[in-house]
């Protein structure tokens, strides 16, 4: 039996003869067909957040129950697509319906006509379990798409072969205690439920990006969490965008969760613009964009949030390295607020609900390395970095803090630093993580023994400048003594050489950790060698005017495959310094 509307307040409805439904069932509103999810029931009353545009509806409107959750299809055809906050694929719907989605339209969400080359892996007779790999599909020339046997499915394989099939075609069988089941690449999942996996392991693997500041100072794990709060123009955007080009994870799915139309358009026109450094292949033949825009239905913002994070999950489920990029938090809390408010809530901090803390830890838990399901020692990990758009830049406002108690990265954006054009306009003074100690093996191993003490020095520099700061505003840079002289001078070596970094730089884009290790033992013995000539009365003027100095700074300039170069501008501080030395009997 259907049930009716009475009463309809924004993208809320309440509907009444609801008893035989269940929390988070889709249902289908008026004869147009508008997608809602119940989202509260007392007794045979349900309150339905819909996604769509409610205006001109009265009370009375059919409301029908399809008896499932909010579910993401995952099959091959997600790799380079276009989504709404519900997937549906903004590419198909521009072409049936034009520009302006239209209430109650629908469309497949994957290409049901399209045929994919199926290739097995696994072989007639062959005993599988859910999660195992049963075949793979070449989604892209970037992306291969595992197909798995599906969870709760385990048995003996009896019927697979290669071909062309479309997504809800059988591409095997197997046979299970309950009898054969027939298995197909669409799955289909609820988008608020986890996806199982065998065990969480402990993050010890950075996520390299390629962005200094963020390598060397705050560095992310691979399948750890991270935030980016900063004000209006202090550079989210371009931070995720260097983050969704640059770093070492294999499938990016980035959220535009209530953003600005023209930055979700800017995303739209420059992804697929890009190159993927490690393949020349454009970089959307490894990236799902879901796009919700702010003049999109609030509802909606909640869901998007859900369905990238379960794509995320599923291409983790394949063994994959997984980035998920959702910017910005602050919209998806805004509409909790919004749809918490309709509902008569009890309002926390700012109107906020009193369960923002509990939803914004539901999405980032999701995040993590796992060892995944199925025979063998397979694992997966899911990287969340989201960004926090704080009114005013206020850190001290619910979503930054609920978020701060949650993530162990913090890249707190800085509105002076920007203005100064010093980007990325990450504040040293106020970020940190909490990875990097539990990383010092990797980096041991993999970079140096000598790259977490650089990484010490120039956080210790950068600390003593801000206590030097003040004085020297006070009485000026010449009252100084020469030991904290040359403290200001390498902190703003570090800021300005080191730092700075420009994203639209062909070379300086990105640095390996190579060059950053080899950038920051410049640094450091610049440091160390004039702490040296400064105790043997060289001035440190003199030092300043070395034709080296300027070579340091143009170091970040010197490409990827030239790093032989830095050897050279060793051996010229070393020799200019010790000129300095065996010439001059200056005084300090």
């Amino acid at each position: 039996m259907a049930g009716k509307t009475v009463k309809i307040s924004g993208p809320l409805i309440t509907a009444e003869n609801m008893a035989d439904c269940r929390m988070y069932d889709v249902v289908q509103v008026s004869k147009l067909g508008l997608i809602g999810e119940i989202i509260e029931l007392r007794g045979d009353v349900a309150s339905i957040q819909v996604y769509e545009e409610t205006s001109g509806m009265v009370p009375g409107e059919e409301v029908i129950s399809t008896g499932e959750p909010l579910s993401a299809e995952l099959a091959p055809g997600l790799i380079a697509g276009i989504f709404d906050g519900i997937q549906r694929p903004l590419t198909a719907l521009c072409s049936k319906y034009g520009d302006r989605i239209s209430r109650g339209v629908t469309v497949d969400r994957l290409d049901r006509s399209k045929r994919w080359h199926f290739v097995p892996r696994a072989q007639a007779g062959d005993k599988v379990e859910a999660g195992d790999i049963l075949g793979v599909v070449q989604e892209t020339e970037i992306v291969e798409h595992r197909i798995l046997v599906p969870f709760g499915v385990s048995g003996v394989v009896t019927k697979i072969e290669e071909g062309d099939f479309t997504i809800e075609e059988t591409v095997a069988k197997i046979k299970t205690e309950q009898g054969e089941t027939p298995v197909a690449m669409l799955r289909k999942w609820p988008v608020r439920k986890g996806r199982p996996y065998k065990e969480k392991l402990s993050p010890l693997t950075p996520m390299v990006t390629g962005q200094r500041v963020i390598d060397t100072l705050f560095p992310i794990a691979r399948g750890g969490v991270a935030a980016v709060p900063g004000p209006f123009g202090s550079g989210k955007t371009v931070v995720q965008h260097q983050l969704a080009k640059w770093a070492d994870a294999d499938i990016i799915v980035y959220v535009g969760c209530g953003e600005r139309g023209n930055e979700m358009t800017d995303v739209l026109n420059e992804f697929p613009a890009l190159k993927d450094p490690k393949t020349g292949e454009p970089l959307m033949k490894r990236t799902v964009l879901i796009a919700n825009t702010s003049d999109m239905p609030v509802a909606a913002r909640e869901a998007s949030i859900y369905t990238g994070i379960t794509i995320a999950e599923y291409f983790r489920d394949m063994g994959y390295n997984v980035a998920i990029m959702a910017d910005s938090t602050s919209r998806w809390a805004e509409a909790l607020r919004e749809m918490s408010g309709r509902l008569e809530e009890m309002p926390g901090d700012e109107g906020y609900p009193a369960y923002l803390s509990s939803r914004l830890a539901e999405f980032y838990e999701r995040a993590g390395v796992v060892k995944l399901l199925g025979s063998g020692e397979r694992t997966g990990s899911v990287s969340a970095i989201g960004a926090v758009s704080p009114p005013g830049g206020d850190l001290s406002e619910p979503v930054s803090q609920a978020t701060l108690r949650i993530v162990k990265v913090f890249w707190g954006l800085s509105s002076s630093l920007a203005y100064k054009r010093h980007f990325p306009a990450i504040d040293w003074l106020i970020s940190y993580s909490l990875y990097a100690d539990k990383m010092k093996e990797w980096y041991d191993m993999n970079v140096g023994k000598q790259f977490l003490k650089y990484r010490q020095f120039i956080m210790t520099i950068l600390q003593e400048e801000a206590a030097l700061d003040e004085i020297v505003r006070l009485v000026g840079m010449d009252a100084l003594s020469s030991h904290d002289r040359l403290i200001m001078e390498t902190a703003k070596m570090i800021r300005e050489d080191y730092l700075h970094q420009n994203a639209f730089h062909e070379v300086d884009t990105y640095t390996s950790l190579e060059k950053q290790n080899l950038m920051l033992r410049l640094i450091y013995e610049f440091y160390t060698l004039s702490e040296e000539a400064i105790a043997s009365y060289i001035p440190l003027d003199d030092i300043l005017l070395c034709p080296f100095k300027e070579r340091i700074g143009r170091a970040k300039y010197i490409p990827e495959e030239e790093l032989a170069s830095f050897g050279e501008i060793f051996s010229e501080m070393n020799a200019e310094i010790k000129a300095l030395a065996q010439g001059g009997d200056g005084d300090v």
